[in-house]
């Protein structure tokens, strides 16, 4: 013993001065199991043998289990190991939503049976108690898709699932595209691995299934009949078979497609009747072809749809002629008598009164009847590789023609029978406009140019009128200071119009009244609380002057001041210097102002403030223009919200801008400050990452985008379920130019995406 305490002595000396012993590494992994997340951060290492039940090695995922036991492992290599393998983990401990192994080494032992699965609940699933295990239970294939992914060496498969309890999401290691659609709404028993979605703050929203083959999904009963031997059924019958409780079963309709918009909607008319069809294809389709539409029924504020649709083309050329209509045949409400015109194709007459090119769309309003109404045309998508003509140089005026779908301008307003409701005409190409008469020169355009040209004469007389009076006033000896002042004014007018910044030329208006009022100390206060010029520390024995900045309307937006001695009396000269100042600021102001608006309405999306489709083009060849110089390489994510247009349907579009808008949020959250987010139009979405140098970087910032949707969305009322499908570019891999990149990204999301639209349709 009196050897012993020399010995600890030391040891206690070391501690001392920062060393210290190392913890015995936890060495089975029901220990490692049962430790805490307090307990996991403290990076403690272990050593274990456990066995294989889940192993995705492009995605680094792996999973065992010993006994009752089970936790993930973050691999250090992307290998992929069989089911059943044995392996001797090491690495340590880190917190999560439970703790979980980050892997220094996986060894293979020898390889032997995976353990046996646990039959489990929805409701267990989700309360996570067999987190990690391996676990088999019953549901019902709503919809199963294939999934591509640039990572994947082959492809995988989605699959939702509806289980008594709720939707749960399963992925399939497989790429049987037959034996996938022969699911759909079979019933199932799956074996696979219990895992959890989680929010950025690690709370689970949900549970998904890693399922090693198909052998591990038994079918139970049959679905009994194919989607597409279903009798078609009259548009006008389809809501007979409606049922609440995500019961409703399959209709299957049939008409001509006399409108499409890729990854949006269909437009099948048949007769008299038509309908809004909603689906995520992408597959060609000709206008005027026989086609026939399977999906569910639903509708909302009076207005018919099928969602989670497929459509099949049959490649027979039936075209339906346009209605000629008038805007009351087409806005008049009246569902007692089948005279509306709601999603038919129509022709009428009007006068353009405004058009605008936005990132995803064209827009031209016009007038008929004295009423107003929109056409519009929404530009192809990247995936179509279709060329994005400019837009037609209609002269405003101008009365035209315009065929195309009739659609409520707002569906989320409610719809009262027997009044006039505001519309669209959604247009198929620009084919579907024809100019019938040229714009007389006596139009609005032509008065607000020369009213413009008015003002500006009438603002140019009057400083000029204010200029020659001071010089017919001043002394002999006061014109070269006047002809200095003109030459600041003329340097500050040609800014206005230029690309100086707001603040360096208010800076130089404030510097000009101070030339006017002899070097006095003058600044300016605009409405945000901004300040700029040269005030003075100490104004209280001073005297103060000061003259309003005018708006173009409304109430001013600042003032303009200058301190004066205390002794000196007020004049003439004080308020014309004065004058001078704040009309030269509030022509600035406004200007910039009108200038900043168009330019951010350019540059931004409206909704949720972020870059639109336009800037991010702009951003991306700039990107890559920058990376050929340096041989670098940047990377490109594509984000489709899942099932937004339900969302919309279900709770109205005012919700949907709010889904919108909390995601976006979510979605900055999870972005580095140099990454660059960006709305493409719809629910889609692009993020440009400039300083990543592989796929593995690329896909650190999806699995925390995808996190980001975990958490459960609190709008207006109501608590929604949020998730996104994602696809990634790399340059220079997938491409080396802006349209290359996009369309490799968003291949990729709508693999991913496809893949969940097919499991959840079952």
């Amino acid at each position: 013993m009196k050897k012993l305490f020399p010995a600890i002595s030391i040891l206690l000396g070391w501690a001392s001065f920062g060393w210290a012993v190392a913890p015995a590494p936890l060495t089975t992994l029901r220990a490692v199991h049962a430790l805490t997340n307090e307990e996991a951060r403290q990076k403690m290492p272990v050593v274990f043998e456990a066995t294989v039940v889940y192993s995705r090695g492009y995605e680094n995922l792996l999973f065992v289990q010993d006994g009752d036991a089970a936790i993930f492992v973050r691999p250090p290599t992307n290998s992929t190991m069989t089911p059943g393998d044995r392996v001797l983990v090491h690495g340590t401990m880190q917190a999560s939503f439970r703790p979980l192994v980050v892997g220094t080494s996986v060894t293979l032992l020898h390889h032997g049976p995976r353990p046996k699965p646990i039959s489990t609940t929805f409701e267990e699933l989700i309360r996570a108690q067999h987190d990690s295990m391996l676990v088999t239970m019953r549901a019902v294939v709503r919809d199963a898709d294939l999934v591509a992914s640039p990572l994947a060496p082959v492809r995988g498969a989605r699959l939702q699932l509806l289980a008594e309890g709720g939707h749960f999401e399963a992925n399939l290691d497989s790429d049987d595209a037959n034996a996938l659609k022969g699911l759909l709404d079979d019933e199932i028993e799956i074996t696979g691995t219990a895992a959890g979605k989680f929010d950025n703050k690690m709370q689970q929203t949900g549970v998904v299934l890693y399922v090693s083959s198909l052998r591990d999904i038994k079918v139970l009963k049959h679905a009994s009949s194919s989607p597409w031997s279903l009798p078609v059924t009259p548009m006008d019958k389809v809501l007979v078979n409606y049922q609440i409780r995500d019961l409703t079963p399959r209709v299957r309709v049939q008409g001509t497609i006399t409108y499409y918009q890729p990854g949006s909607a269909v437009v099948l008319q048949n007769g008299a009747k038509s309908l809004w069809i909603e689906t995520n294809s992408r597959e060609p389709l000709q206008i005027g072809d026989l086609a026939d539409a399977t999906g569910f029924p639903s509708a909302h504020n009076r207005l018919l749809t099928l969602t989670d649709s497929e459509i099949r083309d049959s490649h027979a050329f039936q075209p339906v002629t346009p209605y000629v209509a008038t805007w009351h045949q087409l806005g008049y409400w009246n569902s007692n008598r089948a005279e509306g015109h709601l999603y038919d194709l129509v022709s009428i007459e009007g006068q353009v009164v405004a058009k605008v090119r936005e990132a995803t769309q064209d827009e031209y309003v016009l007038t008929a009847d004295g009423r107003l109404f929109s056409a519009i045309y929404h530009h192809p998508d990247a995936a179509s590789n279709a060329q994005l003509f400019p837009i037609m140089q209609i002269p405003l005026g101008s009365r035209v023609r315009v065929t195309g779908i009739c659609t409520v301008m707002d569906p989320s307003n409610t719809i009262v029978m027997g009044e006039e409701i505001p519309f669209n005409i959604l247009l198929r190409s620009f084919d579907d406009i024809t100019v019938v008469a040229m714009p007389s020169m006596l139009n609005i355009h032509n008065l607000v140019l020369v009213a413009g040209l008015t003002l500006l004469m009438a603002i140019a007389v009057g400083i000029w009128g204010w200029i020659l009076n001071r010089k017919v006033r001043s002394q002999t000896g006061k014109l070269a200071t006047m002809a200095q002042f003109e030459q600041r004014r003329s340097r500050i007018l040609e800014d206005i119009n230029g690309s100086k910044p707001l603040a360096e030329i208010i800076e130089q208006i404030t510097g000009l009244v101070s030339f006017l009022l002899h070097d006095a100390p003058c600044w300016c206060e605009v409405m945000n609380g901004t300040r700029i010029g040269k005030r003075p520390m100490d104004t209280e024995h001073l005297r103060i002057v000061s003259a309003e900045i005018p708006a173009h309307s409304g109430p001013s937006i600042g003032k303009i001041f200058a301190a004066l001695a205390p002794q000196t009396p007020p004049t003439a000269s004080e308020e014309e210097a004065l004058s001078v100042g704040s009309r030269l600021a509030s022509l600035a102001l406004e200007t910039r102002r009108l200038y900043s608006d168009l330019l951010h309405r350019s540059e931004f999306d409206l909704l949720t403030d972020i870059y639109n489709r336009f800037s991010l083009e702009k951003h991306l060849d700039r990107q890559i223009e920058d990376a050929r110089q340096n041989a670098a390489s940047f990377g490109l994510i594509y984000i489709d919200i899942d099932q937004f247009k339900q969302v919309n349907d279900a709770y109205g579009h005012h919700v949907g801008d709010l889904y919108l808008q909390e995601a976006v949020q979510r979605m900055k959250q999870q972005l580095r400050a140099h990454d660059l987010l960006a709305r493409l139009g719809g629910d889609e979405f692009a993020v440009l990452l400039p300083m990543v140098h592989s796929r593995a970087d690329i896909e650190d910032v999806v699995q925390r985008l995808e996190r980001g949707f975990d958490a459960f969305f609190s709008l207006d009322g109501h608590l929604l379920h949020g998730s996104a499908s994602i696809g990634i570019a790399l340059y220079p891999e997938d491409g080396t130019t802006g349209d290359q990149l996009l369309n490799a990204a968003d291949a990729a999301m709508y693999a991913i995406k496809a893949a969940k639209h097919s499991s959840s349709s079952e």
